[in-house]
């Protein structure tokens, strides 16, 4: 063997050490982005239609609210009350947060602050003994697709099917405005026992949620012992969500083609308008 053939294998030597450093490193780099900056999310369930869809990916920012013992990626921090460089979040804002219960990731729309008195009458939602301002606006039309299926106990009523055969779910649409100007758009499907709640004070430091599909989401509504979230302790706030990055219908599978057309047109939009 030549002097540069041996030159040119000992190049190719690779040093598993400093390559598993460098993927340590690169680990602990995502992770403290995550934790202190922003991650992603993924939307599983219904409970915030019609802004945010089942399949829908986006991105949480994690500093608005300061830091709790929740907030690394990995839960390592024993429980502790409060917040570092901690603040409150606006009315209708759409949060990620911890079940109190499972721990795990939820997302809702923030309606109570402390001291605030939230009810719901007849389907329409009271803060501080007011009605807040809701109007019927054109029904949400969604392609039923795998995983947006609308065929639940609410939903199934309002699916149709178009004159070329494709099936949708044309679902009544209100408009709710928040003092302070926040406008958002909600579900309103049925008549159900949560349409009328008594008067809730919300105390210092909780906050109370509700998901925009009324008629079917577990929220503040609920008590954490059934199955729902109660008066949020403000530690159990994860962050804000932003943005959407992507979305998919649920039709992917390992045919690489069907990971394009999957994919729906909403593409980065806004979720601090809604």
């Amino acid at each position: 063997m030549t002097e540069g053939s041996s030159a040119a294998v000992a190049k190719k030597k690779i040093n598993w050490a400093e390559e598993a450093w460098q993927l340590f490193l690169l680990a602990l780099a995502v992770l403290a982005v995550h934790t202190a900056v922003a991650k992603p999310f993924y939307i599983p369930s219904a409970s915030m239609l019609p802004g945010l869809l089942i399949g829908d990916r986006l991105i949480v920012s994690k500093y608005p609210y300061g830091y709790s013992y929740l907030s690394p990626s990995l839960n390592v921090l024993p429980k502790m009350q409060g917040r570092l460089f901690g603040s409150l979040p606006e009315r209708g804002d759409i949060v990620v947060l911890k079940s109190p219960i499972a721990q795990d990731d939820w997302i809702k729309r923030v309606i109570g602050l402390p001291g605030d008195t939230v009810q719901m009458k007849d389907g329409q939602l009271w803060l501080n003994g007011q009605p807040v301002p809701k109007v019927k606006v054109a029904d949400t039309v969604l392609k039923v697709s795998p995983n947006s299926d609308c065929n639940t106990m609410y939903d199934v009523q309002y699916r149709v099917v178009t004159p070329e055969g494709a099936a949708e779910c044309h679902l009544p649409t209100y408009r709710e405005t928040l003092p302070g100007g926040r406008t958002y758009l909600t579900l309103d499907l049925a008549t159900v026992p949560q349409d009328n709640t008594e008067p809730v004070i919300v105390p210092e430091g909780h906050v109370f949620l509700m998901g925009d599909n009324r008629d079917n989401s577990e929220d503040s509504r609920f008590a954490p012992e059934i199955g729902g979230l109660g008066l949020l302790p403000v530690e159990n706030l994860v962050g804000r969500a932003e943005f959407t990055t992507f979305s998919l219908d649920g039709s992917t599978s390992f045919n690489p083609v069907t990971w394009v057309t999957a994919l729906r047109d909403r593409w980065f939009l806004s979720l601090r308008s809604n």
